[in-house]
């Protein structure tokens, strides 16, 4: 069970909210949750979590609000539009775990120390897709005032297998942004070697046998190429949402990694191919198609 009975509100209530709700709920943690869709929520409400009608009422009757949409607009649209950042009670604690870059969260954090200094501000975006967030089994990037810690404890316990404290608010997304980097070209690493291999007439199993469970195969990529062996693309991390995280980390390189820039085009022109709500991994099928037959 958990060692706090502060209320969490979570607001988002996409695939990672979602998942990150139900994991709070398992830890016994009070949940409330609200999303501009209320149908994504019903599921929870029948797991104990407390639906609330307007962000500004979860963040009203809360301690701990977590926000997990898909941007820094949608961030702001909820503390400004939504009403969550005038509405949070004195000494309650804003946990921004949504991916935003960090451009974004230093747009956030501004917005938070010019208007609510009663209020502390943790960048805490995380590492793991739906499947990880649903399980407890994120990894969390921290970041933020030293005094929040003992109270976000049991919160990050229940929603991750690690928590990573790195420093002041805005280190978290550094740290997130170099990990997305690292997982946009393993994710190429196995497109592109799986596309090429099957171009040359071998077989998927094939590249399984002789790489699996060698040195340049990570668990992560062991397992996608599992489900690439049976076709099978949906999405436990959509490829729109890595590419916006990898235009992210361009941002945050003032554009100057050219291989990350290509990597950017190449993912791209999948999306606008209309494959951006399938898995990330289904730019395989994209470059296998792009090879043609030899």
């Amino acid at each position: 069970m958990a060692r706090t009975q502060e209320q969490v509100a979570f607001l988002g209530i996409g695939a990672m909210g979602h998942g990150m709700a139900t994991s709070a709920l398992r830890a016994g943690i009070p949940t409330m949750v609200w999303n501009l869709q209320p149908e994504a929520t019903r599921d929870l409400a029948d797991l104990g979590a407390e639906v609330a009608e307007t962000a500004a009422d979860a963040a009203r009757r809360a301690a701990i609000v977590v926000t997990m949409v898909t941007d820094a607009d949608a961030v702001i649209s909820i503390a400004r539009d939504q009403g969550m950042l005038a509405a949070l009670a004195p000494g309650s604690i804003w946990v921004q775990m949504s991916t935003v870059g960090v451009a974004g969260t230093e747009r956030v954090a501004a917005l938070v120390g010019g208007e609510r200094h009663d209020v502390m501000f943790v960048d805490a975006p995380v590492s793991g897709s739906k499947d990880p967030a649903a399980q407890g089994q994120l990894i969390i990037f921290a970041s933020g005032p030293d005094e929040v810690r003992p109270r976000l404890t049991p919160l990050f316990d229940a929603l991750g297998q690690r928590t990573i404290w790195v420093g002041p608010v805005g280190a978290g997304s550094r740290l997130k942004v170099v990990n997305n980097t690292w997982l946009a070209f393993s994710n190429e690493a196995v497109a592109a070697s799986v596309a090429l291999a099957r171009r040359l007439g071998l077989e998927t199993e094939t590249v399984m046998d002789a790489l699996g469970g060698g040195p340049l195969v990570s668990p992560w990529q062991a397992a996608k190429l599992q489900r690439i062996v049976r076709d099978e693309f949906s999405a436990q991390f959509a490829l729109s949402l890595a590419l916006k995280d990898v235009h992210l980390a361009l941002q945050a390189s003032e554009d100057r990694f050219a291989a990350l820039a290509c990597l950017a085009d190449e993912w791209q022109q999948v999306v606008d191919d209309g494959a951006g709500d399938q898995d990330l991994t289904v730019v395989t099928r994209a470059l296998e198609q792009q090879g043609g037959t030899p």
